[in-house]
């Protein structure tokens, strides 16, 4: 799950949104860097990305792709839970990916839409 939104100018760098998101939800929200998607800058350094929390399984990351633009992508925080529930891009998969997979798509898929719907509605806040 992913939506690209465009943020009012205030709000145009990762510090400010995230003081804004601080104050503006119950929700934790922490600057990270993006180990979920690997993203590097100009000088080749890892990126980073602010984490808006509900849970150890639910979240969202949000990052600027272009100036007044952020993209929210539902993330599994946990690294361990990530490693088997979250969005995998391997060209080939073992069994137990597979089976995962299915449990994801079958009973986690329906939770964790209504947690993006959640969380994208605090960053809703910051947009124009």
């Amino acid at each position: 799950m992913e939506k690209i939104v465009t943020i009012k100018t205030e709000y145009n760098s990762l510090e400010t949104l995230h003081n804004f998101l601080k104050n503006a939800s119950s929700f934790e929200c922490s600057k990270e860097y993006d180990k979920w998607e690997v993203r590097t800058d100009a000088n080749g350094q890892m990126e980073q990305c602010l984490v808006l929390k509900k849970s150890g399984m639910h979240a969202v990351k949000l990052y600027f792709p272009r100036e007044n633009t952020v993209k929210i992508s539902y993330i599994i925080p946990n690294s361990f839970m990530n490693a088997y529930f979250g969005k995998s891009v391997k060209a080939r998969r073992d069994i137990l990916e597979i089976v995962t997979g299915k449990i994801k798509e079958a009973l986690l898929a329906p939770a964790q839409k209504k947690a993006f719907k959640e969380l994208e509605k605090v960053v809703h806040k910051a947009t124009m």
